[in-house]
């Protein structure tokens, strides 16, 4: 994809340490059981929550009540977002990296702020999620991508960008870096050696996962894309959420078929439990919608 500069590093001088993001990472992975092997991503498999008002300690942010697993044969059907009316808003707002975002591809301001409060979703991950959905749906239309698969996955994966004490700041970037552990065969995780020098993950010995979405260098190198057609930040929602969106449509899958759903999943994600939570918080995300 040709040489560029470590995405986002001078808007992003002012995060927490990468370091102490990766300690913390270790410590709390295997608390809530640990790395899941996978082919092309880790997971931190957040299986032990409790719905708001269970306990005293405050549950993650995005924390919603999901049906159980059982009662789920199939995707959730496909969710609608409400555009940006491009009469009324003219050509978009400026991106991050300060490139015009076509009003097309981003969702109304009513559309999130209802949707955040009735699922939980913090609203700038919200974003993130329903932009990957409209811009699919012009590019790739047979895929059928839903933002509620995004939610599930990037509950799943990272609490919505929240996970290590951070947030998604206005302009769609981490304020703390999300970096996994190193992929060096141990804590279950499969041997990656470094891909990237570093550039991404810091670490020039091996490769790590990055990001609210969790993508090893390797894959992101593949498959990142940025919404505002700057240098793809896998640290920026938008970016990220895009990324992820193309991935799972790959292959000239549709979305709302059982089977289709199912192994877009698989490949994010090799395990069964992680395919599980994903379509649990799928559909309780498009219920509360």
């Amino acid at each position: 994809m040709g040489k560029r500069r470590a995405p986002g590093a001078e808007r992003r001088r002012s995060r927490g340490p990468v370091a102490a993001v990766c300690v913390t990472l270790a410590v709390c992975l295997l608390l809530t059981g640990g790395v899941v092997f996978l082919v092309n991503r880790v997971s931190s498999a957040f299986n032990e929550w409790s719905p708001p008002g269970a306990s005293d300690v405050e549950p993650p942010v995005g924390t919603i009540q999901t049906p159980p697993h059982g009662e789920l044969t199939g995707p959730p059907g496909r969710s609608d977002v409400s555009p940006v009316d491009e009469e009324t808003a003219g050509t978009g707002q400026t991106g991050a990296d300060e490139h015009p975002v076509p009003a097309a591809s981003l969702p109304n301001a009513e559309w999130l702020d209802q949707v955040s409060e009735s699922t939980g979703i913090p609203r700038r991950a919200l974003e993130g999620y329903a932009s990957a959905q409209l811009v699919l749906a012009r590019e790739l239309p047979a895929c059928q991508l839903s933002w509620p698969t995004l939610a599930g996955i990037g509950y799943v994966e990272t609490h919505h960008g929240t996970y290590a004490g951070g947030e998604i700041g206005p302009d769609g970037a981490t304020t703390v870096d999300i970096i996994g552990i190193p992929l060096d065969g141990t804590n279950q995780t499969r041997a990656i050696s470094d891909t990237d020098g570093g550039l991404y993950d810091g670490d020039a010995e091996w490769d790590r996962a990055i990001g609210p979405m969790q993508f090893i260098p390797e894959t992101w190198e593949q498959w990142g894309d940025s919404l505002s057609d700057g240098d793809p930040d896998p640290h920026d929602i938008d970016d990220a959420a895009l990324a992820a969106g193309r991935y799972l449509c790959a292959d000239g899958r549709d979305l709302t078929a059982a089977a289709d759903w199912e192994s877009a999943v698989l490949d994010y994600n090799s395990s069964g439990v992680y395919v599980a939570d994903v379509l649990a918080y799928a559909h309780a995300y498009a219920d509360a919608a």
